[in-house]
């Protein structure tokens, strides 16, 4: 059910990411430091959370482990990978969550065939916060000794200059036993929803660091990405020592934002990285949709035309408009335009006069003849009727804005109204012709025979 398809468009030998884009004290206007490390074994650990994470990004995650739900034709977490191998003397890299092991071991060999690295999944027995599953699976990550992890939140869309963030980590601090957060600017009103970052500007060392700080402290915000030094686990070991001595409920529930970070600023052992590179988070299906845009829109802008496997208009083809992305096994009927912003999965069929965009079609739905999908996402095996709309609200993010990102709304406006928002069709659903489905959250296995507007159908 979450197999890895192996025929998505091929990102290899590619530099998706490249050097960051010049900001204020970002990393083109640094002057480089000479390298203190040598780093030449390296693992990475991303973290992929657990079921009861994701509820925001429900009912997709009723479906599919929120960390495989394809975005752009592949699993959301394959695009951190693709990342990760870019690490100079990449080992291993470990997926670490609470999920099933029967939910990634198939999807970790996949990968690891593909990438020709090892990635293997660490399951923790129950949730430990951010750095408790880290803390508790220390020996295995440390095996072969690696000189420095990068760890990634999976739940987010970023460019990440890995070659560059490992040589900022390289060149700071002669110790050896600090960690590098990499950051991006955050617009004022935005900063408070994330962990914020105060650092000097010509030593980059991080004096104060607060996760979601009550009032503004600062509009640089914490990515979710690190680089981590080994002595990191001293730290998490003092916490979890502490927590024991504090008779606390769940001694190895630690929080990397809270227990080790904050208490690493103003030690001369944490410092910023900051990039002006594109990054946002996926918390909702608006957020999906807005990934998948970016993600074909690096894929084509990175690979020579005549080299990339997105779709084109084709004289006996569909019409094509921007950055589309069609599995091979799909249907898709000469008279239908689809794009920009699209994937569509496997076995998927596509009717006469059908028209889609900004929207992710997944596998084995069926669209009708001449009916619209517009900022939508149409999960597996649904089928839409013949002369049907059905529709969400475009994401209201700037693409071309570095320091924007996609903010979770509350499902309900003031009024006890439905938030308009991307139209969600949950898995094997039905939708009958000449329907009109708009600003609608339905969960799994309905039957929509009359028009539905600002509803959640349960």
């Amino acid at each position: 059910k979450h197999k890895m398809d192996l025929t998505y468009p091929s990102f290899e030998g590619l530099r998706r990411y490249p050097s960051p884009r010049a900001v204020e004290g970002g990393a083109e206007s640094r002057v480089k430091s000479p390298m203190m490390h040598n780093i030449k074994k390296t693992k990475a650990v991303i973290i992929v959370g657990g079921p009861k994470d994701g509820t925001r990004f429900r009912p997709l995650s009723l479906n599919h482990p929120k960390p495989l739900f394809p975005i752009a034709g592949v699993p959301m977490v394959y695009h951190h990978l693709e990342a990760c191998a870019q690490l100079p003397g990449i080992m291993e890299i470990i997926l670490l969550g609470v999920f099933p092991e029967a939910q990634f071991t198939e999807f970790a060999a996949a990968a690891s065939q593909r990438l020709g690295i090892p990635v293997k999944y660490l399951r923790e027995f129950q949730p430990l916060g951010t750095a408790g599953g880290l803390y508790f699976f220390r020996d295995l990550i440390m095996t072969h000794n690696p000189e420095a992890l990068l760890v990634i939140h999976a739940d987010i869309v970023a460019d990440i200059p890995i070659v560059d963030l490992v040589d900022f980590h390289a060149s700071m601090n002669k110790a050896g036993d600090h960690v590098t957060v990499m950051s991006t600017p955050a617009r004022k009103d935005m900063a408070k929803n994330y962990g914020c970052l105060i650092s000097d500007p010509t030593s980059y060392e991080v004096s104060h660091y607060v996760e979601k700080p009550q009032t503004y402290i600062s509009n640089d915000i914490n990515c979710g990405v690190y680089i981590f030094s080994p002595a990191i686990f001293d730290d998490m070991r003092a916490v979890f020592v502490n927590n024991h001595e504090s008779k606390e409920a769940n001694p190895q529930m630690i929080w990397l934002e809270r227990d080790v970070l904050s208490n690493m600023a103003g030690t001369g052992r944490l410092y910023m990285y900051k990039t002006g590179n594109f990054w946002s988070q996926i918390k909702t299906a608006s957020s999906a949709i807005y990934a998948n845009r970016h993600y074909l829109e690096t894929y084509r802008r990175l690979t020579p035309e005549s080299h990339h496997s997105l779709a084109r208009s084709t004289e006996d083809g569909p019409t094509i408009s921007g950055d589309v992305w069609i599995h091979s096994s799909a249907d898709i009927h000469p008279t239908a335009k689809l794009g920009p912003n699209v994937s569509i999965g496997i076995g998927a069929k596509i009717g006469p006069g059908a028209r889609i965009r900004d929207s992710i079609i997944l596998d084995r739905v069926v669209v009708g003849n001449h009916s619209l999908v517009m900022n939508s996402i149409v999960d597996d095996g649904c089928t839409i009727g013949e002369w049907s709309r059905v529709e969400g609200a475009p994401v209201g993010s700037n693409p071309n804005d570095p320091t924007t990102a996609v903010q979770p709304k509350e499902l309900f406006t003031e009024k006890g109204t439905l938030e308009p928002s991307t139209t969600i069709i949950g898995t094997d659903s039905t939708i009958s012709d000449e329907v009109l489905v708009l600003n609608v959250i339905c969960l799994p296995h309905k039957d929509i025979t009359s028009d539905c507007k600002n509803q959640i159908i349960l």
